[in-house]
């Protein structure tokens, strides 16, 4: 299927690994140009070298540094078409180490990264007539689960995702956020537990993963790609689960 990817011009933050690695790779791979935001020189250079991206370092916690990105990006590729808001974190584990102070630093990664990019974005896509926005939240963005705070703030940024959807959606652009559930890659949260105790995490797969195995980052990847493309046209304010039937919600 041609997704209609040739030539637009993507921008992923959180993009040097992981998920946001293989979202910039597969998007390469359908023929758009694309941009990668993250705050490590390293991981910027391998992947631009490895993909043959653009990497921009920025930290995406501050208002420059959003401006920067989206500035480094309209730069290189001459403007943005796709917005890939996939950075996001955790401050604390459960109620007991979280207070505001966590909350606010998880909504800043997390939420506030992806509105203050979103906002930056808008008016070229707008201009334009076309445009996809997509947020990369969390099957616990959609129920329970997880660290409180970055429960909250990635059911804040789902929130965010449909509600923007509605207001843009009449002038070419469509938002829509994308829910996953537990992905293993190298150097990621499940790789190091697996790493501290194998045992328990074999445990957890086998009673949790309806697929006893962990999602991988290329199948977040091609759903997120699907939703940048042509032929998502009438999809907008959704929230796609990517989690092989992980999590209990009807909705």
């Amino acid at each position: 299927m041609d997704l209609g990817l040739n030539d637009r011009r993507a921008l992923v933050t959180g993009g040097s690994r992981g998920i946001g690695r293989e979202i910039a790779r597969t998007l390469v791979a359908e023929g758009a140009r694309v941009a990668v935001v993250a705050r490590g020189e390293e991981g910027l250079r391998a992947v631009e070298a490895e993909l043959g991206v653009v990497g921009i370092a920025a930290d995406l916690t501050t208002e420059d540094g959003c401006a920067k990105a989206l500035a480094g990006a309209e730069r290189a590729l001459g403007g943005v078409d796709v917005l890939v808001n996939n950075l996001g974190g955790r401050a604390g584990t459960t109620w007991q180490d979280t207070g505001v102070p966590e909350l606010e630093t998880a909504m800043k990664v997390n939420l506030y990264a992806a509105v203050r990019m979103s906002r930056l974005a808008l008016p070229g896509m707008v201009a334009r007539g076309w445009g996809r926005i997509v947020v990369v939240s969390s099957i616990y963005g959609r129920e329970t689960g997880g660290a409180p705070s970055y429960n909250a703030a990635k059911a804040a940024e789902i929130s965010f995702a449909a509600s923007l959807a509605r207001e843009v959606a009449a002038k070419g652009v469509l938002v829509n956020s994308v829910a996953p559930g537990s992905i293993l890659f190298e150097g990621g949260s499940w790789d190091r537990r697996q790493k501290a105790d194998p045992e328990a995490i074999a445990a957890f797969v086998e009673h949790d993963l309806p697929l006893t195995r962990f999602g991988r980052p290329e199948e977040v990847a091609a759903v997120v790609a699907f939703l940048c493309s042509e032929r998502a046209s009438l999809v907008t304010g959704a929230s796609w689960t990517v989690d092989g039937g992980q999590s209990r919600s009807n909705l």
